[in-house]
């Protein structure tokens, strides 16, 4: 128990532009529609969180300002913000799915909490394993010419990982860009691929096959995230690792995962599983499996990278990086005071207490679309 009670929350929906256009096997994005949490204490602390929904994903902007403002808002009013899991069991009590939402309460409490006791996010929730963690950039603009435009200055600033959209042009127009990226640059880069639920399931093999070819990583989520027989038949069939993203949210999926055999990886999102203390659970059955994670992220703000970044540091096993690249890469500006810490192809993890990154008012105006309070 704590001496600060929850004063205020307030909802922000903003839209921020994008440098390109990104495609991917669901669906184009050229903007960030994200909704922003700020929740303030009696004793004068704020904390930020974020819910970033992608409508073909998780949720709408829309639908998760309403589940702060109109639903979780009443029973958190006058509460303690360090009871987290209290409150975080309330949420789910009393609104099913919204998984954003419930991110964006978590995040924000964690923040008020470390800056009570003095500590980040990562020393919250288990202590930190890395200070950093390497860089992975998706390629996804439909004009390739700009993309390797794009690769090559991300090159020079260290990025040796790309995970490459596909199935949204054609299976050769997939195959000439990893030809083409393995002539430029060899084994230098570490390469993926990811459908976003792009194949059809009755052919997903046979396409895949051809990709064997140039050393991936993984293949993420070729197949819709209800098809897991599926799934699991390709993985199969496939020497290639398969990644679960849409076929994995929670705990409960996660285990369905293992005991089918689905996958070889799991991407971890906070967007997805609800927070930071549930995709840790997540991991900690993909662990138990003898299965990889990897850090995912959804289209996202500094705010939300920043608690993405926690909850990899916090992971005892990280060996495929992650990808908190758009507030640098993507995003025309973000929402911070200082840039989100990318170094030399590494994010590194905010050593501040709580969430370690601040709110720009200025920026939050000018892109805020509606704000409830």
């Amino acid at each position: 128990m704590s001496d600060h009670r929850i004063q205020d929350l307030k909802v922000h929906i903003v839209n921020i532009p994008t440098k390109t256009v990104h495609s991917h096997g669901s669906g184009d994005i050229a903007g960030i529609k994200s909704v922003l949490l700020e929740v303030t204490t009696d004793t004068g602390l704020t904390g930020w969180g974020e819910a970033s929904p992608w409508p073909v994903f998780t949720g709408t902007a829309e639908g998760n300002a309403a589940a702060l403002h109109v639903h979780l808002k009443p029973h958190l009013i006058g509460e303690d913000p360090v009871l987290v899991e209290k409150h975080l069991f309330m949420a789910d009590t009393i609104l099913i799915g919204h998984p954003e939402a419930k991110a964006a309460l978590e995040t924000a409490l964690l923040d008020i909490t470390g800056q009570i006791a003095g500590l980040p996010i990562a020393e919250l929730v288990g202590g930190r394993h890395r200070d950093n963690m390497p860089l992975s950039f998706s390629v996804a603009n439909p004009d390739f010419d700009k993309d390797l435009e794009d690769v090559a200055a991300m090159y020079e600033d260290g990025v040796r990982i790309l995970k490459l959209k596909t199935g949204f042009a054609g299976h050769q127009f997939d195959l000439m860009r990893l030809e083409k990226l393995r002539e430029i640059y060899g084994d230098s880069l570490h390469l993926r691929a990811d459908y976003n639920q792009g194949l059809a399931a009755y052919d997903a093999i046979r396409h895949l096959k051809d990709l064997e070819a140039f050393d991936l990583d993984f293949i993420e989520q070729p197949v819709k995230m209800h098809e897991r027989t599926a799934f699991a038949a390709i993985n199969k069939a496939i020497d290639t690792p398969l990644m679960a993203d849409e076929s994995v949210f929670n705990p409960r999926e996660a285990i369905q995962a293992v005991q089918t055999e689905m996958c070889d990886v799991i991407t971890l999102k906070i967007m997805k599983s609800g927070g930071i203390r549930r995709a840790l659970e997540v991991a900690a059955i993909a662990r138990a499996a003898g299965m990889e994670v990897y850090g995912g992220c959804m289209f996202e703000t500094g705010i939300a990278h920043a608690a993405g970044t926690h909850l990899v540091a916090a992971l005892p096993d990280l060996k495929l990086g992650c990808e908190f690249y758009m507030s640098t890469y993507y995003v025309s500006e973000d929402i911070l005071t200082e840039p989100f810490p990318v170094k030399e192809g590494h994010v590194h993890v905010p050593t501040a207490p709580g969430l370690g990154v601040f709110v720009d008012r200025e920026k939050l105006e000018k892109y805020s679309l509606q704000s409830f309070s």
